[in-house]
Order: structure tokens, then C-alpha cells, then sequence
């Protein structure tokens, strides 16, 4: 297979200037303060937009009592 027309740096370099990443802004949580991303529920407090919407207390509880059978499993 045959190149029939060369791509000149300019057009390539044109071509990928979208390609760049953009980084992402935070916002505080109105609850705690802590740093998070827009649109998302907070992972320090589980609220979102002054409601909670996470039970992270229930949800750290429930990982704890996972690891603790998967280690008693294993021996």
C-alpha cells in the first residue's frame, strides 16, 4: 500500500491539539468543606447538595465486617 499524500506536521500537530487533558475543578462541600468534584457526592460526608445521600459510617462498617470473614476464611 501506497502513501498517496503526506500529512505535514502543521495538519498533524492541528489535528492532535484536542487531544490535550483537561484538569478537572473542585468545589468544597457545602457540609464539611472538604474538596470535592462538581456534581458528585462528597466521599468524606456522603451529602449531596444538603442531602445525604451516603450512609458512609454504614458503608465503612460493612467493609470492615468483609475483610474480617474473608481473613477468618483464609486461615
Amino acid at each position: 500500500m501506497v502513501v498517496r499524500m503526506r500529512h505535514t506536521k502543521s495538519h498533524t500537530a492541528n489535528r492532535r491539539s484536542h487531544h490535550a487533558l483537561k484538569s478537572s475543578a473542585f468545589s468544597k462541600c457545602e457540609n464539611c468543606k472538604e474538596l470535592k468534584k462538581g456534581h458528585t457526592v462528597c466521599r468524606s460526608c456522603g451529602f449531596y447538595r444538603g442531602k445525604k445521600v451516603i450512609d458512609l459510617i454504614k458503608k465503612t462498617e460493612k467493609k470492615q465486617k468483609k475483610e474480617k470473614a474473608k481473613k477468618a476464611a483464609g486461615k
